[in-house]
């Protein structure tokens, strides 16, 4: 029985440990899962699925058009029969006639304006710009991945940049306690560095909820299960050295990079491709069109008699009421109250527009590329200054703590320099990582997320 019971616990007991169990993620692994889960990811898949099965099927239209259809009827009622007129007797008979008649024809289109080849040719447009558009949104989601992932990793070391001070806060709160118990400080130091605890503690609990928040930003980005307990693999960030040397850009050649690289230009290129051909096409309603059919007939009649014998199925449905035809026609617009020539503006306008439109997205792109340019150089040199302000920062709050030691200095000089210190350490944090975060900036400016490998 006991035995029973054990095993009973382990098997309730095991899954919920197993439930409970922290998931470890990665950038790389971030970024997979944001690729994969992202719904508007999928729509622009389903968009460029869409535009290929359009090509198909304007391929198909280059083939004939065939029909078929079989028809049978059964009519009932009065019929004038001459034979009986002639013989004296009243022509009109109830007569009840059975028919069976059948078709199979062919259409095939010679001309209408070319329409067919221009229909091909704009389709393929529009895929190229599906294309262009499903890689623009693997780099948004990229892009904003990795900024969110990267938020967190910065909320990371703050908090832990505030944990450590309040330590360092409550070392000394212990130090002052033992020092004013015996006299050797005045009770308001004590009264102080209570404060100054309790300011820390406040702090630590700031940033923890700003690191909460960061995290649940990244989890509804990687849409996946907020409930679950998940662990953001720090990488291995550049350290001070490689960032300061990072490599200078050239704006002008970011610029033109830019130009090449961006799915976005390239998609309203497309477009605007695309809304020549529909141009072209509007011109060709104005063409004749001249199309082929051919078809072949037959047909059925209980009634059909050759020298008064009845003609059984088979003779006269496969030999003697077998038709054959062939056709050629042209159709020639004359008038058609102006409406092909409204839908030629019409095309005339929309073509303006995306014209218009694209002169305003490269001129975007040159804005977001030079403003990119010039905030990595104000991050770069707002790096260095906090590099050394952090420097001198810390020597100061070391010579106040052991001045302080000795009795060399008050509690609030102590008190001032650590929370410049404490200051330093932050400003320094968000510099790199700004600095970082402007360099991904850059590259998404420039069009260069791929996805397969993404790295601070």
């Amino acid at each position: 029985m006991k035995r029973i019971f054990y095993l009973l616990t382990c098997f309730l007991i095991v899954p919920l440990v197993s439930f409970a169990q922290t998931e470890r993620i990665t950038l790389q692994q971030a970024v997979d899962l944001a690729l994969e889960n992202n719904y508007q990811l999928k729509q622009a898949e389903n968009n460029l699925n869409l535009a290929e099965n359009d090509i198909k099927s304007e391929y198909a239209d280059f083939l004939p058009s065939v029909s078929g259809n079989l028809n049978g009827s059964r009519t009932a009622g009065q019929q004038f029969i001459f034979d009986r007129f002639s013989e004296g007797l009243d022509p009109f008979v109830d007569v009840t006639s059975q028919s069976v008649s059948g078709r199979v024809g062919a259409d095939v289109t010679l001309f209408d304006g070319f329409n067919n080849i221009l229909t091909l040719r704009a389709s393929q447009q529009s895929k190229i710009s599906s294309e262009e558009s499903l890689r623009r949104a693997r780099e948004n989601v990229i892009f904003n991945t990795a900024s969110r992932y990267l938020q967190v990793l910065l909320d990371m070391q703050l908090l832990e940049i505030a944990q450590e001070n309040l330590v360092t806060s409550q070392r000394q709160l212990e130090q002052i306690e033992a020092q004013v118990e015996v006299g050797s400080l005045p009770t308001v130091d004590l009264f102080n560095q209570e404060a100054q605890v309790a300011n820390d503690e406040l702090s630590v609990t700031q940033r923890n909820n700003a690191l909460n928040m960061s995290k649940l930003l990244l989890i509804r980005q990687l849409q996946i299960d907020p409930q679950r307990q998940y662990e953001f693999v720090v990488p291995d960030l550049p350290d001070q050295q490689d960032v300061s040397m990072l490599s200078m850009y050239d704006l002008n050649d970011l610029v033109d990079q830019a130009m090449m690289n961006r799915a976005d230009i390239k998609s309203e290129e497309a477009d605007i491709n695309n809304l020549r051909y529909q141009l072209k096409i509007t011109k060709g309603s104005l063409y004749p069109s001249i199309s082929a059919s051919a078809g072949l007939s037959s047909r059925y009649s209980d009634q059909y008699s050759l020298a008064g014998e009845d003609v059984p199925f088979d003779d006269q449905f496969f030999d003697q009421q077998v038709n054959r035809s062939l056709g050629l026609s042209v159709s020639i617009p004359i008038f058609q109250n102006w409406n092909r020539m409204n839908n030629i503006q019409s095309a005339k306008v929309q073509l303006k527009n995306a014209q218009l439109s694209l002169d305003n997205t490269k001129l975007q792109v040159i804005q977001e590329v030079t403003q990119a340019f010039n905030d990595y150089d104000s991050y770069m040199q707002e790096f260095n200054a906090a590099e050394k302000s952090l420097i001198a920062s810390e020597k100061a709050f070391e010579t106040q703590q052991e001045r302080y030691n000795v009795g060399a200095s008050t509690l609030i000089e102590l008190s001032e320099a650590q929370s410049s210190y404490v200051e330093a350490q932050s400003n320094y944090t968000q510099s790199r990582y700004n600095l970082i975060f402007q360099e991904k900036l850059l590259d998404y400016y420039l069009g260069q997320f791929t996805g397969e490998d993404v790295e601070f």
